[in-house]
């Protein structure tokens, strides 16, 4: 068997198909490109079984991914999170089979390391020395970190009030960190024109393809846990949306090499009210969606007003008769708290507005007491120490409670 069964590089838009043994970046018509496989022969010469006894990582899906040689493989022990069981707040939602993708325990404490750890490893593989992305944070860090393992130099462009742990750890993995007074767009801007005056390899969402496959691991693995039979939805919160276009992608996948069978879940886009393009495109059953001007929201990571993507992640959900939501700062708070008190978890923002988002679904009987639901919780908590403001009582030495 192969290590990868990697074809080609194949433009969702026009059909445009590229070599994947040397660098590409987008299709010549602007579109992202997606990783195809030789699926025919993969069907017959992988299966299930084939995974036992492999490492719980997400390298154990390594036919289904872009890297060729396994001497290339970047890794820092990613992949295979808890897939954990809500019964006390799928009481309080009035949704039996409530569960959580946790991604809070990879490295970086975020889901960015799935698509650093894939992106990063054929950016190896291809020979790349230096590269370049914009970011809200979380997935600098990752990248940073990865580029360290890999030997190859990053530069980092964010925006200053980006969560201040994730512009340490770019620092500290030595890569060169830009602050920007504005948002991921006018940082993308910078680290474009960097890019065109220094011919780095643009690491930027979307605009190189290995990201998604990465990301799409989270899709192997929900099929997996739950003994390849699908949950009946998916929420996930969306900024660039890479994680929802690669789940369904993994989804595809499984079924067309016959693992699994039948309807695939339906796919909600959760965003913040402050930052909805996709969730506006999906209420006016747009294609695309236009930019979001002000765009502010406490959850940093999903405060994209425009995604290079969108066309895919409205795809995903049209296609799956999913749905996109929009919540708000003070509903994603009050769901990270009770996220706490009723399951122990202490969530990012982002995974806080997904689960914001079941509940509201839930409520409207969209979604139904029956069904069984996985919420992605995308990072740690503990990443924005500023999200949560706690008062306690001060007491002196030898007073007593």
């Amino acid at each position: 068997m192969s290590y990868s069964y990697l074809s080609h590089l194949e433009c969702p838009q026009c059909g445009e198909q590229y070599e994947a043994g040397a660098v590409q970046q987008l299709c010549v018509c602007g579109s992202p490109l997606l990783v195809r496989y030789k699926l025919d022969e993969l069907k017959e010469a992988w299966g299930k079984a084939d995974l036992s006894g492999r490492k719980a990582d997400l390298w154990r899906y390594h036919e289904l991914l872009p890297v060729s040689d396994e001497a290339n493989v970047v890794t820092l022990g990613e992949g295979m999170t808890p897939l954990l069981e809500l019964p006390r707040l799928g009481a309080d939602y009035g949704i039996a089979g409530l569960m959580m993708k946790d991604e809070s325990l990879v490295p970086s404490g975020s889901f960015k390391a799935r698509g650093a750890a894939v992106g990063i490893s054929k950016a190896k593989e291809l020979g790349v020395a230096k590269l370049a992305m914009p970011t809200n944070g979380n997935a600098g860090a990752a990248w940073a970190l990865y580029a360290a393992r890999a030997g190859i130099e990053a530069t980092i462009v964010m925006p200053q009030d980006a969560p201040k742990i994730t512009r340490s750890e770019v620092a500290l993995a030595g890569a060169r960190l830009y602050l920007v007074n504005g948002l991921i767009s006018d940082a993308g801007k910078i680290v474009a024109r960097e890019v065109a005056d220094n011919g780095l390899y643009d690491a930027s969402t979307l605009k190189e393809p290995y990201r998604i496959e990465g990301k799409k691991t989270m899709g192997l693995e929900i099929a997996e846990q739950l003994s390849w039979e699908m949950p009946d939805v998916i929420l996930y919160p969306t900024g660039g949306g890479v994680g929802l276009i690669g789940i369904y992608k993994a989804l595809q996948e499984l079924k067309e090499i016959g693992w699994v069978q039948g309807r695939l879940p339906r796919l909600v886009a959760v965003q913040a009210d402050g930052c909805a393009p996709i969730v506006k495109a999906w209420e006016e059953k747009a294609e695309r969606s236009e930019f979001w001007p002000g765009s502010a929201t406490a959850a940093f990571g999903i405060n994209v007003p425009k995604a290079l993507g969108d066309f895919l992640v409205l795809k995903a959900v049209y296609e799956t008769d999913g749905a996109a939501v929009a919540v708000s700062d003070a509903e994603m708070s009050a769901e990270q708290a009770k996220l706490a008190r009723l399951e122990g978890s202490f969530i990012c923002p982002e995974g806080a507005a997904a689960f914001a988002a079941a509940r509201k679904l839930a409520e409207r009987g969209w979604i139904k007491p029956h069904e069984r639901v996985v919420v992605l919780n995308t990072g740690a908590g503990i990443k924005y120490p500023d999200s949560v403001q706690v008062e306690a009582p001060l007491l002196e030495p030898g007073e007593f409670i």
